[in-house]
């Protein structure tokens, strides 16, 4: 599904250079669920934004299914995205103006479908995450833990083949978190759906198929497991 050979990530600022990732390679399997760990500051953040194609790297090869996306342009990245890829984050990045069902059915939008089928898709989805009796809520009129919900049913709106969640609870009290963390589970386990998400929470462990640690921009091996 995912396979990453000796990427790395170097920063400009100023004159001085500096590393983000030094060398990384890995592999994520189709329908994994994948945690990325480490300290702050590790290069967790950096690896799932390379991974995700909303940042370049400045070496290595990074290869989703048959592409190698590393090689693509601008243009070419965003339609890859468009088309194979959905995103969580921690701020939600809903937009205000737009309903809950509008929120959800942007990336069908942008797909070119009709908007019929778009909204269709948006319902289904927001039904599997419970909120279909909020589909005509502003977003102001929800709670954190209901406009994550929102933000991962945009993110599976599409049926992509990947879904990247940058520290998806990081805003979310404790009691809302484990209700984001079922979900993200149950997706990966019903649809087989491969997620790959950033955590710094260790308890957040229990719910990963798999954990990648990072530290200093590299794979730890033999990570300690306070983090």
């Amino acid at each position: 599904m995912i396979d990453v050979t000796d990427l790395k990530k170097i920063y400009e600022l100023g004159k001085v250079q500096v590393a983000a990732l030094k060398g990384v390679s890995l592999r994520i399997q189709k329908g994994e669920f994948v945690g990325i760990m480490g300290p702050s500051g590790s290069g967790k953040s950096t690896l799932l934004h390379q991974l995700g194609l909303l940042d370049t790297p400045s070496g290595g090869i990074i290869r989703i299914g048959d592409t190698d996306v590393s090689r693509l342009d601008d243009e070419g990245r965003t339609f890859f995205r468009l088309m194979h890829l959905g995103y969580v984050f921690q701020d939600y990045a809903l937009v205000s103006d737009l309903n809950v069902l509008e929120n959800v059915a942007i990336p069908a939008i942008m797909q070119g479908k009709p908007y019929s089928e778009c909204y269709a898709a948006a319902t289904r989805v927001l039904r599997k995450v419970g909120l279909a009796k909020r589909v005509s809520h502003l977003v102001y009129e929800l709670s954190g833990g209901e406009q994550q919900r929102v933000s991962i049913a945009r993110a599976l709106v599409n049926e992509p083949s990947i879904v990247f969640a940058d520290e998806p609870c990081a805003n979310l009290d404790t009691e809302n978190s484990r209700i984001v963390l079922e979900m993200f589970r149950a997706v990966n386990r019903e649809l087989h759906q491969t997620i790959v998400m950033v955590s710094h929470e260790a308890w957040h462990q229990e719910y990963f198929d798999r954990i990648i640690f990072i530290r200093d921009g590299l794979l730890d091996l033999a990570p300690h497991v306070s983090l």
